[in-house]
Order: C-alpha cells, then sequence, then structure tokens
C-alpha cells in the first residue's frame, strides 16, 4: 500500500514552478537586466522586479549555474512528489525572497535563481519533515541541518556583495537566507494546518 505521502503528491505543480523559473531565466538573458533586476528604490513603483528578479543573470556561467540548479531542485521536489500546496509555497516565497533583501540598504541591483532555488528547498523539507514516514523524514532533517550550516558558513549577515572563489560575478549570500526562510515558512503556513490524510480503514473480513 502507497503511503499518505506518496498518494497525495503527484508534483505535477512543482514541475510546472520550476519549468517557468527555467523559461523566464531563458527570456531574461535577452532582456536588459535594467528593465527586470531587483532595485530596491524601484520596489515599489515597480512591483513586476519582485518576480523578474529571478530571471536576471549577469554571465554565462551564472546563468548555466542557476539553471543546473533550477533542475536539480525540480528533480527534488519530484523525487519528493509534493502536492500542490508545496508548490504553491514555493509562489508565495518567490517574490518574499526578493523583498527580504530590503534588509541590505547597501544592495542596490540582484539578480539570479539562487534565492528563490533556496526557497524551493526549504518548502520541500518542510514539506518531508511535517508528512513524510520515518526514513525520508530523517534523510530531510540531515538536508534541513546542512542547509542552515551551508547559510552560517555564507554569513548573510556581512558584507551584501562577496566574491566567492569561481565566480565571475559577486554573490549575495543574504538572498539564500531570505529565500531560505520564505520557503520554509509559507510551507509551514499552507502545510501545518492540513493534517496528513488518514490512512482508509482495512477491508471487512468475510
Amino acid at each position: 500500500m502507497r503511503s499518505s505521502v506518496e498518494a497525495d503528491s503527484p508534483g505535477a505543480a512543482w514541475l510546472t514552478v520550476s519549468a517557468g523559473l527555467v523559461a523566464g531565466s531563458v527570456i531574461g538573458w535577452f532582456v536588459p537586466a535594467a528593465l527586470w533586476d531587483w532595485q530596491p528604490e524601484l520596489a515599489w513603483q515597480q512591483p513586476w522586479r519582485w518576480w523578474t528578479a529571478a530571471f536576471v543573470h549577469w554571465s554565462p556561467l551564472h546563468a548555466a549555474a542557476n539553471l543546473g540548479a533550477a533542475l536539480l531542485v525540480m528533480l527534488f521536489g519530484q523525487v519528493a512528489r509534493v502536492p500542490m500546496r508545496v508548490a504553491g509555497a514555493w509562489l508565495l516565497a518567490w517574490p518574499l525572497t526578493h523583498l527580504g533583501l530590503l534588509a541590505a540598504p547597501g544592495l542596490l541591483h540582484y539578480g539570479g535563481l539562487s534565492g528563490v532555488l533556496h526557497a524551493g528547498v526549504a518548502a520541500v523539507i518542510v514539506f518531508l519533515v511535517l508528512r513524510a514516514p520515518g526514513r525520508r523524514r530523517r534523510i530531510a532533517l540531515a538536508l534541513g541541518t546542512g542547509l542552515l550550516f551551508k547559510l552560517g558558513f555564507e554569513a548573510p549577515w556581512g558584507a551584501p556583495l562577496r566574491q566567492a572563489p569561481g565566480w565571475d560575478i559577486a554573490v549575495v549570500p543574504l538572498a539564500h537566507a531570505t529565500g531560505t526562510l520564505a520557503g520554509a515558512l509559507c510551507a509551514l503556513a499552507l502545510l501545518i494546518r492540513r493534517p496528513a490524510a488518514p490512512s482508509p480503514p482495512p477491508a471487512p473480513r468475510r
């Protein structure tokens, strides 16, 4: 018998959101960054930037790395067979990830998928911790612990822009933290009130 987690987890909505991020990033490569990137002084006058900032990439290496990571996050959600509510949490966390960048007033421009991808990973981890059976839950807890260690190592409370080895652009660790927080909180908000579906009663004996 399949568990309730598996029975209610087709993953189609997750695939749709993932494909939207990939398609938007491809289109964004041909759009001037100044029209779509996150700029805090334009956040309220041009609110589309809360979404389109994820589609802006500053170099071919940046774009290739983020698109590869997007495919991995897509696969993560598919393997976890997340339900529509988790995909909905990811969608809600998408603009909130960029809104959180207002905490760094010195960050004048931001673009890239990494913050939103962290939100997606966090949403899947919360789903597995809340709903998955024993072994899958333990794996999710280990992944969540690893993610927290990664964020701590990146020290998002420091300077907003960092030059990391191997990158031809400056990275923004704060976006990873705001994405993780937004994804986790949105997943909790959408999942916590919905108990896992009870197992069907055994068939009567004859």
